[in-house]
């Protein structure tokens, strides 16, 4: 059966060393079609503005995507970590957030040894 042949990708789990990590989570990320939601975002528009219902298919293919890659980044990250940063509404604010706390921290902590 071709589904014993499915393997499935291991999540990368964020162990304080950004830079790897991210690297590897942005690989993950590309390869379930998620990474532009975390690099550009949903564009959301302006209140009042009447969206065509292919444009609403489309907002809410974006928001699912969204929906997803946050799950992916919920369980890349452990607990203490996701506390920091639960109030974060879409997996690009998520991402930035991480990326500013731990980019260059393991870099950091070398040159201070």
């Amino acid at each position: 059966m071709a589904s014993e042949n499915f393997v499935q990708l291991a999540i990368p789990r964020f162990d304080g060393h950004y830079d790897h990590w991210s690297m590897l989570m942005e690989n993950f990320l590309r390869s379930k079609e998620y990474w532009q939601v975390i690099s550009t975002g949903i564009t959301e528009q302006p209140a009042g503005v009447v969206l065509t219902d292919a444009q609403k298919i489309e907002l809410e293919g974006q928001r699912l995507k969204d929906l997803k890659a946050k799950n992916y980044l919920f369980q890349a990250i452990d607990r203490s970590i996701l506390e920091t940063i639960l109030n974060k509404d879409s997996s690009k604010q998520i991402w930035d957030s991480l990326k500013k706390k731990y980019q260059g921290t393991a870099r950091a902590k070398r040159v201070h040894l």
